[in-house]
């Protein structure tokens, strides 16, 4: 593995992960697609290695020969597999086609794969760079702003179970994180309302100044006025993807394995993945899905009383502007309350749910009562008055 080098030259912003062990960078800048073998040879690969690169449909067909060339004229060998990369494909079975791919090509322990795509994507090549030789290098390309600003950074990898979401999985780092806004150009807008429920979430747990500008921005432009990339435009996003990205990188570097404080990076996941484990993935993207998650926490918070009717007026206002979902449909709330107990955070049987205490403040709780998760349940349910 080559030593880290310096930072190239170009127009990104390079902001570093810190672990003791492995920091990597997390690069931002328009055009890095066309630098991405650059980055990848100083940081993951030496000229010469072995790469595959995994995308789904869609983001190959726009963006895979930039990004393909750019690996070859550092002078990598590169293969590409597709693959369909739906929330109901992110199975072992879909992993197995990606190590079948890396066996066909001939990975070996110094060759690399990137992940080109948006957060299932980059959860499936993770989970198989992790289990490939027992682990070869990954470069994380996120092209949805979700991925971008939570999904690519971090190591979390890993795909679903019947019994819930991300129950399989493994923490495996990038050496590097290649962040191209040009590509959000093209991203559906649906999905891109999806991604501002990770930035709100940031928000609330611990970006209060990140939180205001939303705010302030809304109230400038017509509704949603957080729902799209024009309606955002160049310097908030600059804004969201720097000051996101850097957060996810001082929680990471600080509590590498979830043992501590990055638990606070599960804000509104917990019934945000029972929301979409019980709509069988197709309903909901998964950052729709955290945004009713973070509605419902946010009632939890009120009726436990750590925080006020204010504060949570203020986040349902932002996750309405950001042109997300606010009412659930109905669903049974003994299942909900059985998948709640087979979520990967359960601790000795408990339920660790991450709730806010102010906004930029949370705290990790274990003794949320049934009744009050069931009222949450209720007051955000498609009978409620939204």
């Amino acid at each position: 593995m080559p030593a880290p080098a310096p930072p190239l030259p170009g127009p990104e912003r390079v902001l570093q992960v810190a672990l003791p062990h492995d920091p990597y960078p997390i690069v931002i800048g328009e055009g890095g697609l066309a630098r991405l073998g650059r980055w990848v040879t100083s940081h993951a690969a030496r000229p010469g290695s072995r790469v595959l690169v995994v995308s789904h449909p869609v983001v190959h067909d726009r963006y895979g020969e930039r990004a393909e060339r750019s690996l070859r004229e550092a002078g990598l060998e590169v293969r590409s597999l597709v693959i369909d990369a739906g929330e109901e494909q992110k199975t072992p079975a879909t992993v197995a086609k990606i190590h079948d791919a890396a066996h066909r090509h001939r990975l070996e322990r110094g060759s690399l794969m990137v992940a080109l795509g948006g957060g299932v994507v980059g959860d499936m090549v993770g989970f198989a760079a992790a289990t490939w030789l027992r682990g070869i290098a990954l470069v994380q390309v996120p092209t949805t702003l979700l991925a971008m600003v939570d999904a690519a950074i971090g190591g979390k990898t890993g795909v679903n179970h019947p019994g819930g979401k991300n129950l399989i999985g493994a923490f495996h780092q990038p050496k590097a994180v290649v962040i191209d806004p040009e590509v959000l150009a093209s991203l559906p807008e649906r999905e891109f309302r999806a991604g501002m429920a990770e930035v709100i979430k940031y928000g609330v747990i611990g970006d209060p100044e990140l939180f205001a500008a939303l705010e302030r921005h809304s109230g400038h432009v017509p509704p949603p006025g957080l729902g799209s990339l024009e309606a955002i435009g160049p310097t908030l996003l600059r804004q969201i993807l720097e000051g996101s990205a850097a957060a996810k990188a001082r929680v990471v570097a600080a509590d590498e394995r979830e043992a501590g404080p990055r638990a606070t990076l599960n804000y509104g996941h917990t019934l945000g993945h029972v929301v979409e484990t019980l709509t069988g993935y197709t309903t909901y993207l998964h950052g729709e899905a955290v945004g009713l998650g973070m509605l419902m926490a946010g009632t939890i918070a009120r009726r436990m009383d750590l925080w006020d009717a204010d504060a949570e007026a203020r986040q349902r206002a932002l996750v309405a502007a950001a042109g997300l979902p606010l009412n659930l449909p109905p669903l049974d709330p003994e299942v909900v309350l059985s998948t709640l107990r087979s979520d990967k955070k359960v601790r000795q049987g408990l339920v660790r749910f991450v709730l806010p205490t102010a906004i930029g403040q949370v705290v990790v709780r274990d003794d949320v009562d049934e009744g009050t998760i069931l009222e949450a349940l209720r007051a955000h349910s498609v009978s409620a008055p939204s």
